[in-house]
């Protein structure tokens, strides 16, 4: 199957799945308080649906909107702006009779159901998968600084990072989601230890280097092993196995310091010394004109474990241990997208001109298909979507408690005709930070 059908594929599914439980949580919520559920529905449906069928009380149906889903709850302003029941008494099946506590958790009901999601797909990836680790102080040569933007700031290639906001950092592996939200970093060059301050506006300057194509911050170094030789003019000179450790006499250990060798002599012969069952051996290699030898590098952590550069955690739950596992990476993905958040909303930091809609969502998923993969984005989507969801702003859930909350301390209930406009004026709100951030990603992606 096409790698951008594959994308597709898992972005709709992804989505679908949050949709569905989200409102769920909702619906069954009511239906536990005794509240009517009038529809419930993937995507909206404006003017027609793509199906529907009745069951009981409630219709169910999927809409042609792909937008999100709803539903529609008697006696309820929502999104749906049906305002007929304002002019009748209230009724005992109607949310608007019910108490404000029981109120509160049918709107909070979607939000709960997306953070239960996360933990229980995150349990069921540690059980399942385990959890791989790469120690910070085993990487034999330290990290590669692959992002202009830390470059700039004073990172170099060999560097290993200690400390991100006077946090230790543990492992290798993990080191680029906490960069992100970085403020200082510690790090350990050729043995002495440095402090470096990050820009208030880094984020910014990593949009910039996105929107050129650079994605990755950091890369463990990793030697230039030989996995499949695909040149002809390579191929009998070259063994499976053989790791390249000088061009032309000059000391090539990594990755990093071959790949510009290797470019700066296109179309030439160099001679090259390669490792091979312990042995150096001279080779000469024919370069071709895209700056490459032919070959396809080993990616294995345990090679690289093997030949000494760097060491390998790997742990296996069982379910029973499996279950703080998730709750602790549950709770380090809701902390670090708060922080993320908290930064967008800072106008000096320019997080905000990174922020896409579907595009940048699809472009999370990879091309190929990968169950561990695809269940930790949606994870890491589902507490996204609790936590924007819980918003204090009209028409969505945050806004929807935040009345119920006044209500409460008060005891007061908002006149219904502000509620009807806040309703209107949330919604108008939505619609425009969505066609921000998806007009966004159109210009990011097809004019840039």
């Amino acid at each position: 199957m096409n790698a951008t059908l594959i994308i597709i594929f898992q972005l709709f599914l992804s989505l679908s799945i949050l949709v569905v439980l989200h409102e769920g949580g909702h619906y069954l919520a009511a239906k536990l308080f005794g509240a009517r559920v009038d529809k419930f529905y993937l995507f909206f449906n404006p003017w027609f649906s793509l199906y529907k069928k009745k069951i009981g009380e409630t219709e169910y149906g999927i809409g042609w909107l792909p937008l999100g889903g709803y539903v529609k709850i008697a006696g309820m302003i929502d999104e749906s702006m049906d305002k007929e029941f304002l002019n009748s008494e209230p009724q005992p099946w109607e949310f608007r009779s019910k108490p404000a506590w029981q109120r509160l958790i049918i709107m909070l009901g979607g939000v709960i159901v997306n953070i239960l999601l996360a933990i229980a797909i995150y349990i069921g990836l540690a059980y399942a998968y385990g959890e791989q680790y790469v120690p910070m102080q085993s990487l034999k040569g330290g990290l590669q600084i692959t992002n202009p933007a830390l470059k700039q700031i004073g990172l170099q290639t060999g560097d290993k990072i200690l400390k991100i906001n006077d946090k230790p950092v543990e492992y290798a592996n993990l080191v680029d989601a906490k960069l992100i939200t970085a403020k200082t970093v510690e790090i350990e060059r050729n043995g002495e230890h440095k402090t470096i301050e990050f820009p208030i506006n880094f984020i910014e300057n990593l949009v910039k280097q996105k929107a050129k194509g650079v994605k990755a911050l950091t890369m463990m170094r990793f030697p230039f092993i030989v996995e499949k030789v695909a040149s002809k003019q390579n191929e009998d000179k070259l063994k499976i196995g053989d790791q390249i450790i000088a061009i032309n006499g000059q000391n090539t250990e990594y990755f990093d310091q071959i790949k510009p060798m290797l470019e700066a002599h296109k179309d030439e012969t160099i001679k090259a010394t390669v490792l091979r069952n312990g042995q150096q051996v001279d080779i000469d290699l024919q370069i071709d004109d895209n700056g490459k030898i032919g070959v396809q590098l080993n990616g294995d952590y345990k090679e690289w474990e093997k030949r000494g550069y760097i060491k390998v955690v790997n742990k296996k739950y069982s379910f029973l241990e499996a279950i703080p596992a998730g709750l602790k990476r549950t709770k380090e993905t809701f902390l670090s997208y708060i922080d993320q958040l908290k930064m967008i909303f800072n106008p000096k930091t320019g997080a905000y001109k990174g922020v896409g809609g579907f595009i940048s969502i699809a472009k999370i998923f990879p091309g190929t298909w990968d169950w561990g993969r695809f269940w930790t984005i949606t994870a890491f989507l589902s507490i996204m979507l609790a936590v924007l969801n819980v918003l204090p702003i009209p028409a969505l859930d945050g806004g929807h408690a935040m009345f119920t909350i006044y209500e409460m301390i008060t005891g007061r209930k908002p006149n219904d005709k502000f509620l009807e406009y806040a309703q209107i004026a949330g919604f108008i709100l939505l619609l425009s930070l969505v066609l921000l951030v998806n007009g966004n990603d159109i210009v990011k992606h097809f004019f840039k």
